[in-house]
Order: structure tokens, then C-alpha cells, then sequence
């Protein structure tokens, strides 16, 4: 279905050229629907290439989306000021609005205390306000983990050695956001850093955390609090075939001792393609959280009561 976005949108045109429809808010207006609100609070510096990986999935579900992208007050930008300037709205200029979703993206902070980071008030905010203000909330990677210290106290924990590559899931249990998926899920993780044990635990077998997808090498992937208002994905399901890739490269080219991305490169040579084969679950999850979204937020989003969690 296609995707609502402000005209001359950059990422417009690589959707397109993919066949994915989009709409400008012009043309959207003039069709009786009424779309998903989305609001999209995208924290990675690769502004452009985040917005085209979730947008992409977000437009494989039969609901129209109407996107808008959300930026930090607080935290001034090396690149793309002026993209932000054009498309992005601050909080100040969404707060009396409502949202039938959030999606909070991952950040290359992880090895900072969570209390360092330069825009940390505004996104504890951003959460308190979603609680109140979004039916459901998704928080990927790096925001996952914020979301789940904010909202479980569950501390982050950081790895002798980065969890780089595709790696193997298994289905914990059955649920709504996870049908269809198959025994074996593979999933792109490229992260520092996890999550404390004995708090996730504890919330666990508090019934306040459900785990949906997990691996014995990368840990935990998928988890949701019980009325699936919240969901928190570790890994990145968005990710490109070759994102992690550059990622890699990046890395060599700074000198920093990076390992081959595991199960990545077809006999971990790096001047081959990769194999992307994770994309059939990635539109699966999508897919599952959108339709939930649809069927479970109300029409009239001025009914909408707190999030439970």
C-alpha cells in the first residue's frame, strides 16, 4: 500500500524505483481512508538510507501509512541539517498530536551510559509521551534497549567482542507479530552490547516481558509486553543486503579490528555478494505489527487510552 510522504521526499524516488507506490499528502487527501499515523524518530546518522530500509517495509502491508519523521532537539548533526530542516519535526511540533504507532531506531551510542548520550532527557521524554499519546511503540536495536531500560530498569551490558552478522533465532513461543515465521529466523545484528540478565529475568517471570524470538550466540531478539504494546527488536531486520557490508568496510577503513561479519559472506570472502536471507521474516514481522496495529488502535484516536505495560 502505498506510503504518505511530504513532496520532493529524497527517499521517494529509490522507493519508486523499486515499485513501491508513494503518495504525496496532496494526493493521499483526496482518497476516503483513513491512514495509520506513524511516527517515525529516526536516530541513526545515515538518515536517507534508514528512512528507504523502513519505509520499504512498512509499505509491503495492505494499510496506507502516513509517515512523519521525527527529530532530537538536543543533538546538533554532523550531515544532513538541512534534509532535517525540510522533513523532520521536532517534539514541540507533535506533542498535542496522536499516533497509532511509534518506531524508535537504533543509534551508534551503545558504549555510552545511557545518561551520556547528549539527547537522553528528550528521548526518556518521547517515551513518557508515547505512552500516553501512541497505541504501539517498536524500538529497534539501540532503542530497544533505551526502551527497556526506561521502561524495566533492564541495564545493558557490554560484550568482550561485537555480535556482527546474520545469526540464527529460534521461535520462543506462538503470537500474532511472529506468525508465519519459520523454525530457524535469521536476523543482522551488529552491536556492542546487551541486556542484563538477571533484570530481563526478573521481568520475564514477572510476566512483564515476553520473549517471542532468542538465540543461545546473540541472546534475546524480539520481546513484548503482554498486551503487545510495546515491542522491542535487538537486531536489524530492516537492514539492506549490504549494510552490513559497509559496515565492515567502514570499520577496516578505520583501522578498528573488526571481525568478518559471521554467516554473512558466502565462505567469508568479503569480495563476494552476500546472501541476504533474512528479508522474508523482516516483511513478516512488519507485516504481523502493522496489522496488529490496524485491528487493535482505535479509529478515533482522541478515545485512545495509556499504554498497558
Amino acid at each position: 500500500m502505498p506510503i504518505r510522504l511530504p513532496l520532493e521526499f529524497p527517499a521517494s524516488d529509490r522507493l519508486n524505483a523499486e515499485g513501491i507506490v508513494t503518495l504525496t499528502h496532496e494526493r493521499a487527501a483526496a482518497q476516503d481512508i483513513r491512514a495509520l499515523k506513524v511516527l517515525l524518530f529516526n536516530l541513526m546518522p545515515t538518515k536517507i538510507d534508514t528512512e528507504v530500509q523502513l519505509l520499504r517495509l512498512l509499505s509491503s502491508s495492505s494499510i496506507q501509512i502516513d509517515a512523519t519523521f521525527l527529530r532530537t532537539s538536543t543533538h546538533q548533526v554532523k550531515y544532513g541539517a538541512e534534509h532535517l530542516d525540510r522533513f523532520y519535526a521536532d517534539f514541540d511540533a507533535i506533542k498535542d498530536q496522536r499516533f497509532d504507532a511509534i518506531i524508535i531506531t537504533g543509534a551508534p551510542v551503545e558504549q555510552l551510559p545511557f545518561e551520556e548520550v547528549d539527547y537522553w532527557d528528550e528521548l526518556v521524554k518521547v517515551v513518557h509521551w508515547a505512552n500516553d499519546n501512541v497505541f504501539a511503540e517498536l524500538f529497534i536495536c539501540w532503542g530497544a534497549q533505551a526502551g527497556l531500560y526506561i521502561d524495566f530498569d533492564v541495564e545493558k551490558v557490554i560484550y568482550p567482542q561485537k555480535v556482527f552478522g546474520i545469526y540464527p533465532h529460534s521461535l520462543c513461543c506462538t503470537h500474532r507479530i511472529t506468525r508465519g515465521f519459520d523454525d530457524v529466523v535469521n536476523v543482522p545484528q551488529s552491536r556492542y552490547t546487551g541486556l542484563g540478565e538477571e533484570q530481563l529475568t526478573k521481568q520475564i517471570e514477572r510476566g512483564r516481558l515476553i520473549p517471542l524470538v532468542s538465540s543461545s550466540e546473540a541472546g534475546p531478539n524480539i520481546l513484548i509486553t503482554p498486551h503487545a504494546h510495546k515491542t522491542y527488536v535487538l537486531g536489524h531486520f530492516e537492514y539492506d543486503r549490504t549494510t552490513l557490508d559497509a559496515e565492515y568496510k567502514r570499520d577496516v577503513a578505520r583501522g578498528l579490528k573488526t571481525a568478518l561479519p559471521v554467516n554473512y559472506y558466502p565462505d567469508d570472502d568479503p569480495a563476494r555478494t552476500p546472501v541476504q536471507n533474512w528479508g522474508a521474516h523482516a516483511n513478516l514481522l512488519f507485516d504481523n505489527w502493522i496489522d496488529f496495529v490496524y485491528q487493535e488502535t482505535p479509529y478515533d484516536l482522541s478515545t485512545l487510552k495509556p499504554c498497558k505495560f
